[in-house]
């Protein structure tokens, strides 16, 4: 049904939105009335696009009927102090934060007459937003509330204490209340009182925190990440997962197959192609998630308050019910399935000449594991060079014997998508994106959820072809909305900057690398980089550090171009399963191009084309949000897998260094544990914060990053995710701390007391 037409005096969102945040008092719906002038039925008209508004989440009310920016901060609010930093600076957060975004922290502006803040503070504070940031303006000191945290019960004597999940967190709690929690649970607790005299009352016992399933826990726990669906949003999940697939292109006789990880949890994305006149046909068929997800839906409002899936080792969080991401949505062999469908014409080259996009239908001839393909693919050749080396001209020379040799899903499927990857190879190379060899973990489990190894992931060619091909349908779809001057959901990678640049190049100083800054920063440039750096042993330590150069990824409707990848226009579009940027990229291609017959229904809507920039700045800080709970839980699982070697001396190499220590990983493994510069003797340590380094002024012992060097762990504590290195001579403890012996408290970790050293 069409909405009824705005009346001409009322002020558009994007009127409204800079009115609230720039107004000067709290702005309610009399005080955005005044200011626009609206009389009698304008203000009808205005209630009802207020609450579009915030049906849309664009806003927020804030408690005496004032309006926010969703994600923004009322201009008057209650904030809780979470931080005080070494300088003095205190750092608070909103008491009331229901938006789908993490909690900004805000910098706090304290008045000279005004009583020092604390942690755990609340204050009735007037807020502003400063660029990106947020100030706070203290106006009165409340009573203190209650604060959760996640923690380990212990015991010492008849006392209870609890011991938090934080690696920053350097004390335990004395516990008022256990509940029926018993000594080493994971338990979520409230911590109440005033330093010194906080206590802890648990409220919810989580279970084992040696548990592998554990770890992943703790992660949605302390991030907030929301991993039960509402039965709404299930009871829709179930009705639209019963849709007729409807009018379609028909792509089913084609041998579209989907390439992924052995342990997927969902198949969003399929590639097809055949040799043409002058290059390729592809199609890169991604799930019609649009189809089932239509705007404004519980499950539409649910996937934008989760923005992406979040994965574990043990576990998926999903942004859509299973219903549909692990069934309708999910690209599998032998079943009917929506798909959007991006038809690419690809010149010998590698360049793209054309695209299309349609709503269609497929039939997955197989789901491969990228192992399973790239074995197809290494056997066909070895195959291949054998027979030409023996002259053999016949086809049974080159058969393979595999599996998916005999079914013909190699020579009509594998083979020519390895062969149009060629010529996108070649187009990847011209462009020369940055390539960084920086090998992801993989956590392999058994079926009852134990570590069985944790290592490296294997770099396929699979890997990579796959990639291109997706690479190759976001340009499409950017191009294509650009065509259309449709709203289009970037994915921005901004240059780095010249701070940034400033830093590397000190850093590579100290490697006795040149890096010139006067020159025009492209991608070849740290390309080139790396390559003078070859095969020496810092050249890890090289390529993190160009890593932490570059800027942080993001959603916007503005087009900032793709530094890494070195293109001009670039969209997610192959993900909408786990991603809400590419579901709204959908919406756009169906709008624009009248896609499908119920076009209407699924397209975009204004709404949405006005909230672009918000929804880009959400979806970007909860991507944020699982990545760093995705590395948490993994750095738990490594300091799981290492407790067993406590006390062992593990090959390490030196990640970084303070004036208080370094930090070093273990090779092939990874996982970061701190060197506290206390026990490398009764030697003075000089730190030299330019060349970042710890030089010991009597013996001129030199420890600097890139450097590899035995070390014993000393301590492996599977539930913060930390670890701790000594010298091999160093005296060893007495016992690892959060051992399995739940009677005896684990050691308390912190700062030594006598740090010998000097910074310049």
């Amino acid at each position: 049904m069409r909405k009824p037409k705005r009346p001409a005096g009322l002020p558009s969102r994007e009127q409204i939105l800079d009115f609230i945040t720039t107004s000067d008092v709290p702005a309610g719906k009399r005080e955005i009335a005044r200011a626009f002038g609206l009389h009698g039925g304008e203000k009808i008209a205005l209630k009802a696009l207020l609450k579009d508004m915030a049906d849309e989440g664009l806003i927020d009310s804030a408690p005496g009927r004032a309006f926010h920016k969703m994600g923004g901060i009322p201009k008057v609010t209650v904030l809780r102090v979470v931080d005080v930093d070494e300088d003095g600076q205190a750092w608070a957060v909103p008491e009331r934060w229901e938006s789908d975004k993490p909690s900004p922290k805000l910098r706090l502006r304290e008045r000279k007459k005004q009583s020092a803040l604390g942690v755990g503070d609340r204050i009735l504070a007037r807020t502003e937003e400063a660029g990106k940031s947020w100030i706070a303006h203290p106006m009165k000191k409340l009573a203190r509330g209650e604060e959760l945290m996640l923690g380990v019960l212990h015991k010492e004597g008849e006392r209870w204490f609890l011991q938090g999940v934080e690696k920053r967190e350097r004390r335990d709690f004395p516990v008022s209340d256990h509940g029926e929690a018993e000594v080493g649970d994971l338990v979520l607790a409230e911590k109440t009182g005033r330093p010194p005299r906080i206590t802890a009352r648990v409220v919810e016992r989580l279970g084992d925190p040696f548990e592998p399933r554990s770890f992943s826990l703790i992660a949605i726990h302390r991030h907030g990440i929301p991993h039960v669906f509402k039965e709404d949003a299930l009871d829709e999940a179930a009705r639209v997962a019963k849709l007729d697939l409807g009018t379609r292109e028909d792509l089913r006789h084609l041998p579209i197959v989907a390439i992924d990880p052995a342990d997927a949890r969902d198949h969003d994305d399929a590639v097809w192609a055949e040799a043409s006149d002058n290059g390729w046909n592809a199609i890169v068929a991604i799930a019609d998630v649009s189809f089932y997800v239509r705007p404004g839906s519980q499950l539409d409002r649910e996937a934008r308050r989760r923005g992406n899936s979040v994965y574990f080792p043990d576990r998926v969080v999903p942004m859509l019910p299973e219903t549909l991401s692990a069934e309708m949505c999910s690209l599998k062999q032998g079943v009917d399935r929506a798909a959007l469908a991006c038809h690419l014409k690809i010149d010998n080259d590698g360049a793209l000449k054309s695209w299309r996009f349609s709503r269609a239908v497929v039939r997955i001839a197989a789901n491969i594991a990228y192992e399973d393909a790239q074995a197809a693919v290494d056997e066909h050749s070895a195959r291949s060079s054998r027979a030409k080396s023996r002259g053999a001209s016949t086809d049974s020379e080159t058969r393979p014997s595999t599996s998916l040799g005999t079914s013909g899903l190699l020579e009509q499927a594998l083979l020519p998508l390895w062969d149009c990857w060629s010529a996108l190879r070649k187009a990847r190379e011209k462009r020369a994106p940055l390539e960084l060899d920086l090998p992801e973990r993989r956590v392999v489990l058994d079926e009852t959820g134990r570590i069985m190894s944790v290592a490296p992931r294997e770099r396929l060619d699979a890997h990579m072809l796959i990639e291109d091909f997706m690479i190759a349908a976001n340009v499409a779809a950017a191009k294509a909305l650009e065509a259309k001057k449709a709203p289009v959901m970037y994915r921005d990678h901004e240059p780095p900057s010249r701070e940034k640049l400033v830093a590397l190049k000190d850093y590579l100083k100290t490697f006795d690398v040149e890096f010139a800054l006067g020159q025009v920063i492209q991608p070849s440039t740290f390309n080139r980089l790396i390559e003078r750096v070859g095969e020496a042993d810092f050249r890890p330590q090289v390529m993190e550090q160009i890593l932490r150069t570059q800027t942080q990824a993001y959603y916007s409707p503005d087009n900032k171009g793709h530094f890494g990848l070195s293109l001009g226009s670039y969209a997610h579009f192959t993900s909408p399963i786990r991603r809400y940027a590419d579901l709204i990229v959908h919406r756009s291609l169906i709008g624009a191009y009248g896609l499908g017959p119920d076009a209407r229904e699924t397209a975009l809507t204004s709404g949405e084309a006005e909230a672009m920039e918000l929804i880009g700045e959400s979806i970007s800080q909860l991507e944020r949000r699982a990545m760093e709970a995705e590395r948490e839980t993994i750095d738990r699982y490594v300091a799981a897998y290492l407790s067993e070697r406590v006390g062992e001396v593990l090959e390490t190499r030196i990640t970084g260094v303070q004036p208080f220590g370094f930090f070093a990983t273990v090779e092939g493994l990874g996982g970061d544990g701190l060197v506290p510069v206390s026990t490398l003797g009764q030697e003075y340590f000089r730190y030299d914060e330019a060349s970042q380094t710890l030089t010991g002024e009597d013996s001129e012992t030199v420890f600097a990053p890139g450097l590899r060097l035995r070390l014993r762990l000393a301590e492996a504590n599977p539930v913060t995710g930390s670890l701790r290195f000594a010298l091999p001579d160093a005296p060893a403890s007495r016992e690892p701390p959060m051992r399995r012996d739940r009677q005896r408290r684990p050691n308390r970790r912190g700062r030594p007391k006598n740090i010998r050293h000097q910074s310049r």
